[in-house]
């Protein structure tokens, strides 16, 4: 019983693999590594978005809002360099002197389309990586079943070579090629979740910007129409 044990460990399995299906499981070993350090790298970036999100909804409940969202934008933050760039086209707008109803209205437009191009780009650095969690998703089941069928018709040739359809002939070449089948899965069923996971929370967070760029746009449309 211990032999057969051993025999079937999984150490065992991957050393008595075909060379094909031992590439195949390499590689579904290093996809799910790859997807799981990517899986914290993007944790790490949407924790530091959400906290950029709250930090400038915080400023902009405060006196110096202009002042400490700047001073946030020159740290990097992702929010607050979006909201910046809406607060720049209403201070140059409002250096012109006093805007009529249609030098409001332009104001405000620049001020929308400029912080709408910033929220683009900044989520397209947010969605970087996901392709390769949605792409190792969907193609590590299927690169672990191929393992599987190339692992089964091996252990056919040897039954055919061997003339023996015994259980113990077939078992460990059956075994070799399931488990190729495993690893597929192993690597596949983690990046579909974390890929889920991690859209939806850039998805909750586009949401919250979008939301904050239109209070300013009301707060920027209210003192333009209240400057004398």
């Amino acid at each position: 019983m211990e032999t057969a044990a051993t025999s079937f460990s999984l150490i065992e399995l991957f050393t008595r693999a075909d060379i094909v299906v031992k590439i195949v499981m390499v590689g579904l070993a290093f996809t799910s590594v790859w997807s799981w350090a990517l899986t914290i790298e993007k944790w790490l970036q949407v924790r530091k978005l959400d906290a950029g999100a709250r930090a400038v909804e915080l400023a902009l409940a405060e006196a110096k809002a202009t002042e400490n969202i700047e001073e946030l934008s020159r740290q990097g933050d992702p929010s607050a360099r979006i909201i910046s760039i809406g607060l720049n086209e209403a201070r140059a707008a409002r250096r012109g002197g006093t805007l009529s109803e249609a030098g409001a209205a332009m104001a405000i437009e620049r001020m929308q389309r400029s912080m709408e191009a910033q929220l683009s780009r900044e989520m397209a650095k947010a969605e970087r990586g996901l392709g390769v969690l949605a792409t190792i998703g969907t193609s590590a089941t299927f690169v672990g079943l191929f393992g599987t069928v190339w692992g089964i018709m091996n252990s056919f040739r040897a039954i055919a070579a061997s003339h023996d359809t015994n259980l113990a002939v077939v078992a460990p070449g059956i075994a070799e090629a399931l488990f190729a089948t495993a690893m597929g899965l192993v690597a596949a069923i983690p990046a579909v979740i974390f890929y889920n996971w991690i859209s939806g929370k850039i998805d909750r967070f586009s949401i919250r910007i979008e939301t904050i760029v239109d209070d300013v746009i009301t707060r920027a449309s209210r003192r333009f129409s209240e400057a004398p």
